[in-house]
């Protein structure tokens, strides 16, 4: 089957691969390089990157789409589809929620954010409207207390690729349904989310750190990133922290270099 892919954040690649190996992959669109870090270095995507490793010929814009493949898959690309996409042939979109639960651009980090003890992986057949296709597979999966945005993107890699690879090697054997209930929508996350309120509850604060991947506070006057959590029964425990100009460090060595002053968060 000849196949055009559309993705670009890391968790996307294990997807893509997997599909490589089973179908010839004529074209990848992905988000266009990005500056990344302070130096503001123009940076590609992680599909892009391994794209050109695999020799596949890559764009950013779907106005450049010409192709007449036999499927167009499309993975957390970050854009809604062009008509000339749609009517090029059958589009597929794999989506890290329990549709029509959680349609838009961050539904990991939403179920993380909120809480929920479970979350899935839908394929659906793709139209102009965001996230609203008939339903062609789905699979739920548990939310651990512990489980991050990494944990879950991980999961959502492995049971997206063999999905995938099960409806491809027989599209005609699947019946799409289409979504029921109402549709809930997700937001992008902006940086003044990781700002931590410390008149919230320990497992609010925690559900923040794990889906932002930190949490930015002061504590005794320093600038600092709060980068992993536990929960200790209605308690916060800070496992690693980042102080502002320095590197991640543990919570011991952080309080060490306090030395004996009391610990102020939020000051």
């Amino acid at each position: 089957m000849k196949v055009v892919l559309m993705g670009t954040p890391a968790f996307v690649v294990p997807i893509f691969d997997k599909i490589s190996n089973l179908h010839d992959v004529i074209a990848v669109f992905t988000r266009g390089p990005k500056p990344v870090g302070r130096k503001h270095v123009l940076t590609k995507s992680p599909v892009h990157v391994w794209a050109e490793q695999k020799g596949i010929p890559v764009f950013h814009k779907t106005s450049e789409y010409n192709f007449s493949p036999d499927m167009v898959v499309v993975v957390a690309y970050g854009a809604l589809l062009r008509e000339n996409v749609l009517n090029s042939a059958p589009c597929v979109n794999l989506h890290p929620s329990l549709l029509p639960m959680y349609r838009g651009p961050s539904p990991i980090k939403t179920a993380l954010f909120n809480g929920d003890e479970k979350s899935g992986v839908c394929l659906m057949k793709m139209t102009s409207e965001l996230d609203a296709g008939d339903v062609l597979m789905c699979q739920e999966f548990g939310i651990s207390v512990d489980d991050t945005n990494e944990t879950i993107e991980a999961r959502v890699s492995e049971i997206g690729a063999d999905m995938l690879a099960q409806y491809m090697a027989n599209p005609q054997g699947y019946v799409a349904m289409p979504q029921r209930g109402n549709p809930t929508y997700t937001r992008k996350f902006v940086g003044t989310d990781e700002i931590i309120d410390w008149s919230k509850t320990a497992t609010e604060i925690h559900n923040q750190i794990r889906a932002l991947g930190a949490g930015r506070t002061k504590i005794n006057g320093i600038d600092v990133k709060i980068l992993a959590t536990k929960l200790n029964g209605d308690k916060l425990e800070i496992v690693k922290i980042q102080p502002a100009g320095k590197n991640p460090m543990d919570w011991n060595s952080f309080v060490n270099g306090l030395r004996g002053a009391e610990v102020k968060y939020g000051e």
